[in-house]
């Protein structure tokens, strides 16, 4: 599988018995149907996550990818509980698409996330 937002090998990462494909090169992960859900419930599980915060914000400019494996445009969502997280889901599988560095933070709800959130929601924007 190709990553959808730089076109690099995905590199199949397990943790438990849950496996994902995680980039070679921008470290963006790719969750297949409901994988997300069952590793966010997991302790530990934000070691998959490995790319930095900084490199994510770079690929999370990128808006427009085709799902890596349905070829279908993908969707852009926002966590609503985390508003200033932002990433790309397929309406046809469900696969979701996160950046280096998000899963890490939806792992993490801090007091630190409760005023992003309140500034973006002011500002009406994307990170």
């Amino acid at each position: 599988m190709k990553c959808p937002k730089c076109n690099n090998k995905m590199e199949k990462v397990k943790y438990e018995s849950i496996e994902v494909d995680r980039c070679i090169n921008c470290k963006g992960i790719w969750f297949d149907d409901l994988e997300l859900e069952q590793l966010l419930k997991i302790k530990g599980s934000e070691i998959i996550d490995t790319g930095s915060k900084k490199l994510g914000k770079k690929f999370n400019k990128i808006e427009s990818i085709k799902c890596p494996k349905c070829n279908m445009l993908m969707i852009n969502m926002v966590n609503l509980d985390q508003p200033h997280i932002w990433y790309e889901q397929c309406n046809k599988c469900a696969g979701i698409f996160l950046d280096a560095g998000e899963y890490k933070d939806l792992k993490e709800r801090t007091l630190s996330d409760f005023f992003k959130d309140i500034s973006i929601i002011i500002k009406g924007g994307r990170k």
